[in-house]
């Protein structure tokens, strides 16, 4: 009764249009004054000690340094280098937008900002050189995906804080499935603009003008050197990583490339703060509804029950998989992660499945889940900074969707694409 009532009224909240992290809450607030298990000082120390965690600093702190490089001219210059490598190839802007949102994934952490980032600069020149604007942002909206697949990710702090795993591994098993998405996008996008025609520039770089572009644009190529160089040289951990990606930026956006103003501070650090108090609010009440899916032993039930339908673990992940992409297609996604893990972990590993292997088949099911409707949040962003419809965004993504759902099944079913560089580290 109680986990018919803790699921029936997060689903009817959602169905009225509640935000996801008051549904979350209310429903275990109900569930547990029901039960009369605790007391109700239960949730509102559960809110508190859930996110009383010093891993969770690095999200607040990675969402800053997101917005500080966006607004201080290093997603232009990260740009301007794809631009002279790739321009002049078939597609050249498609496969620029691509390679531009990995770069910036290795900077924000976020889907949605990498998709505001590199489309508000790069979908108005797309449609100014003919590419249809359907195409455009369901590329931009599609490789935005990678925003928490390419290290650092912030919803991979938030499995590794929920399931006891060390970041560090889970930044390294993310690189080999990011840049895997970032080339099938590539060879999709490269396919469909040769098939319908799509010219690169015309303009040649000199080598000269080539180590010019570069050189302007080398304190935002180092980004990644730095952040991730930094935590697997053991400088610093991935929290105080975040920390020193917040100082680079302001450096580099004030100092350096003088494009990030004083006014412009207050208005970036309240963006990030609110953005921050959203996140933390669903990691704190989805913790309160994943304790009372404890409490009420539904993951054992669940995970003893799957077990019995099958042993196999190709089949196990194969449902897993189903699963995920339909929460993903109505949950925000570090709620999935915080009431999913605690769900599916046991399932997997009673059949041996290494649950970094798994963190990274959870991030990459619910990646495609920010381009799948109804609540594809990377869709509404890309229509939002393309000035386009939903519709039209949607069916532009179709193409780079089945890309995706491609490298997952390979993800999913090659352990080794997850696990080679963290065992190649010694994690």
């Amino acid at each position: 009764m109680i986990s018919f009532l803790l699921f029936g009224l997060f689903l009817a909240l959602l169905l009225t249009s509640v935000p996801i992290a008051i549904s979350l809450g209310l429903a275990a607030t109900g569930a547990l004054l029901y039960s009369g298990k605790v007391s109700s000082s239960y949730i509102a120390q559960g809110l508190v000690t859930s996110i009383d965690s010093f891993p969770l600093m690095a999200v607040p702190f990675f969402i800053l340094a997101g917005d500080l490089m966006g607004h201080g001219g290093l997603s232009k210059r990260l740009l301007n280098v794809g631009n002279v490598f790739f321009g002049r190839f078939t597609g050249g802007l498609a496969i620029i937008a691509v390679v531009t949102c990995m770069f910036f994934a290795a900077i924000s952490g976020s889907g949605p900002a990498t998709v505001a980032a590199v489309g508000t600069i790069l979908l108005p020149a797309m449609v100014r050189d003919g590419y249809p604007k359907g195409f455009s942002i369901g590329l931009v909206a599609s490789a935005g995906c990678m925003g928490i697949i390419i290290p650092p990710s912030i919803p991979m702090v938030i499995y590794a804080t929920s399931s006891n795993v060390s970041i560090s591994a889970m930044f390294l098993a993310g690189v080999i499935p990011g840049f895997l998405i970032g080339l099938a996008l590539i060879l999709v996008a490269y396919y469909k603009s040769k098939k319908s025609h799509y010219r690169g520039a015309d303009k040649k770089y000199s080598a000269k003008e080539i180590m010019a572009t570069v050189n302007d644009a080398k304190w935002a190529l180092l980004v990644p050197l730095i952040i991730l160089g930094g935590i697997y040289g053991g400088i610093f951990t991935p929290t105080e990583a975040a920390a020193v990606g917040v100082i680079y930026g302001f450096v580099v956006g004030v100092f350096v490339y003088k494009e990030l103003k004083f006014k412009d501070l207050y208005r970036i650090i309240a963006g990030s703060a609110l953005t921050s108090a959203s996140v933390m609010i669903i990691v704190g009440t989805a913790t309160i509804f994943g304790r009372v899916l404890a409490i009420e032993r539904i993951p054992v039930l669940i995970a003893e029950f799957i077990v019995q339908l099958t042993s196999s673990p190709m089949l196990i992940l194969m449902l897993i998989n189903v699963l995920l992409l339909f929460v993903g297609m109505f949950m925000e996604t570090l709620a999935a992660i915080i009431i999913l893990t605690p769900i599916l972990l046991p399932v997997v590993m009673a059949v041996g499945v290494d649950p970094v292997h798994f963190g990274i088949v959870m991030i990459v099911n619910l990646a495609i889940g920010l381009v799948t409707p109804p609540v594809g949040v990377n869709l509404f962003v890309g229509a939002r900074v393309g000035g386009s419809t939903l519709e039209a965004v949607s069916k532009g993504s179709i193409p780079f969707l089945i890309a995706m759902l491609i490298v997952l099944m390979l993800v999913s079913y090659m352990p080794s694409l997850s696990l080679f560089l963290p065992k190649l580290m010694g994690m």
